[in-house]
């Protein structure tokens, strides 16, 4: 117990912590791309700052280096990975762009009936009814801001959708490489990062880079380096609630992190409104609150089915299933490792 209490402080202080710099994040990530509407080169920043900054950091931590992973391994999921990390970013930032930040999160929150759809299909994983039913509010939560957001614009509402199922996917796979390879989950951030940036630099080059050069053409006024400012502060920022996020992670079970992401997601949202103050109405604040609620909801619905099939796994539920355990377990001459079940 005192190891346990112990053991809060830093969990607490790392939420906290990792609630102001997404906060922040997502602040000056929307302050940046109204002044500097190319969602591409902030993109291109983040991926170069977790790539620059995660190997002499993660060295100094100690991060263990080297994993063996197998060449078609790694082109069967860490490039896809990859790809999907910067399609995600992308997708995030033009988001950003295009409407609030309370209405992305809000968006963002739909990520658990993904979750649900795509382990379905992908993993054949079937849900209670309880998961079902803690659906519907963040569905309907949605539809509601989405229908009373005064900002709304379609391509906003597509691209927070996309970014959505992207980072769905990428949550289900890189769980899957962290179990089959054994890789730290920081290095893998940083591997992830490095490789997305090779694979997003011609991209970005066609899309941004020449446009950039011909129609921006950059001058050394005040707001070319406060925008210059606002990008490195975004990289910084955004690799710190990387490095928060998986730390969190590390530390807490998976209900536990679900939890604390979705009470960050209500805390970004409200510093946004709070800070950037975009106008919002009532109807779009409940549309709001049901759509978090519901993903509290869901949490807990899922927390409740693996406690039940923890339940269901080993223990008899009858006297008549015990007796013929007992029979069955006579008849075996390696009975030691049994009989504790039933004292």
């Amino acid at each position: 117990m005192v190891l346990a209490s112990k053991e809060i402080i830093p969990v607490l202080s790392l939420c906290c912590f990792w609630y102001l710099v997404s906060s922040g994040s997502n602040v000056v990530g929307k302050t940046l791309l109204n002044q500097f509407p190319y969602p591409m080169t902030v993109t291109m920043v983040q991926l170069l700052s977790i790539t620059i900054y995660s190997g002499p950091f993660f060295n100094l931590w100690g991060v263990r280096r080297f994993v063996e992973i197998s060449w078609p391994y790694y082109f069967k999921l860490i490039v896809p990975l990859a790809l999907g990390k910067f399609i995600g970013s992308v997708f995030t930032h033009v988001s950003l762009w295009k409407v609030p930040v309370s209405f992305t999160h809000t968006v963002k929150a739909t990520m658990p009936l993904f979750s649900v759809v795509l382990s379905r299909i992908i993993l054949g994983e079937k849900q209670t009814l309880k998961v079902y039913l803690s659906l519907m509010p963040i569905i309907i939560g949605v539809a509601i801001a989405s229908f009373t957001e005064l900002s709304f614009d379609l391509v906003g509402l597509l691209s927070a959708l996309v970014a959505t199922l992207q980072h769905t996917l990428q949550n289900i796979f890189s769980k899957k490489v962290l179990r089959d390879t054994g890789i730290h989950h920081l290095r893998l951030l940083h591997v992830l990062g490095r490789l997305a940036l090779f694979m997003f630099l011609p991209v970005w080059l066609y899309f941004d880079f020449w446009h950039l050069i011909s129609v921006s053409k950059f001058s050394t006024n005040t707001e070319s380096y406060k925008v210059l400012g606002l990008l490195i502060i975004d990289g910084i920022l955004n690799w710190l609630q990387n490095i928060l996020a998986f730390s969190v992670m590390s530390m807490v079970t998976s209900l536990t992190y679900a939890v604390a992401s979705s009470s960050k997601r209500i805390f970004v949202v409200g510093a946004s409104l709070i800070v950037l103050g975009n106008p919002v109405t009532l109807n779009n604040i409940c549309g709001m609150a049901l759509a978090l609620f519901g993903v509290m909801a869901y949490n807990k619905a899922k927390y409740d089915a693996r406690e039940n099939d923890k339940k269901r796994v080993i223990l008899p539920m009858t006297n008549q299933n015990l007796n013929n355990s007992k029979v069955w377990l006579n008849g075996h001459s390696n009975t030691n490792g049994y009989k504790s079940l039933f004292v």
